[in-house]
């Protein structure tokens, strides 16, 4: 599964197509506090493509508007990495720059990355907009190999067809439900939508759950090979064999 494949998948009319390079000069006026964020840019993008604008006349879905956020219009970028940029910073860097929601789909070699993010209004700064929420980041090539029967699930329900259309804020969410049925089922070896809401909340839940679990096991991990003293390293063992248990408990949440 590869770029071509998804964005082909989306199945967005020609109405939505912008196809325009995007200046990295953008993302380092707008998106890089620290000298360090404008050097990953510069340094970690090789270039950056408006695929598609996805707004009401171009898709036939109603914006939305309510006091915290602003859906008008998404965005479809495709973003070409250097191959030791740190994808995930500068994934967010992009997110920040862009006053509309982004579905960031990054290449860098053979891995293909999807990223989105929901935005809202800042408290204290008028017309700007802040990540409502931590990043959705899913690699899907280049990675663990997918089944070809999880392939086809997967591109069938990204299709824009079979996401929810009353507004573009349930669209992006849809989208990101999606993400994330999928990075279950990257664990699970079963691609399955969320039947409903409640559903989808809470395996977003338990997804993150099971990257702390796995973020914990790596910590005790590195410390118990660091460690000299053996009692304590019979400590870390234990606490990872528990942590381990807990993981697998996680994984049947899924």
């Amino acid at each position: 599964m590869n770029a071509e494949a998804i964005i082909s998948a989306l199945g967005l009319p020609d109405s939505a197509r912008v196809n325009q390079r995007v200046p990295k000069k953008l993302l380092v006026e707008n998106g890089a506090p620290t000298a360090a964020d404008k050097r990953k840019i510069n340094e970690g993008i090789e270039e950056i493509h408006w695929l598609a604008s996805l707004k009401p006349n171009t898709i036939g879905v109603p914006d939305y508007t309510d006091d915290v956020r602003e859906y008008l219009e998404i965005a479809l970028l495709t973003v070409t990495l250097r191959q030791d940029a740190k994808a995930g910073r500068l994934a967010e860097l992009i997110h920040r720059a862009i006053p509309y929601p982004l579905f960031l789909v990054l290449l860098q070699g053979d891995i293909t990355i999807l990223s989105l993010a929901h935005k809202r209004r800042a408290q204290n700064e008028a017309g700007k907009f802040v990540l409502d929420s931590d990043v959705v980041e899913v690699t899907v090539s280049g990675n663990a190999p997918l089944s070809s029967e999880m392939n086809r699930r997967f591109l069938a329900a990204m299709a824009l067809g079979n996401q929810p259309r009353a507004n573009l804020l349930l669209l992006y969410q849809g989208w990101i439900d999606t993400l994330v049925a999928l990075q279950a089922s990257q664990l699970t070896g079963t691609f399955t939508q969320a039947a409903t809401n409640e559903a989808a909340i809470a395996r977003r839940e338990a997804v993150q759950k099971y990257k702390e679990f796995e973020a914990k096991i790596a910590v005790l991990r590195n410390a118990a090979v660091k460690e000299n003293q053996m009692a304590r390293r019979v400590e870390l063992n234990l606490e990872i064999k528990g942590l381990v248990v807990e993981l697998a408990a996680s994984a049947r949440t899924l």
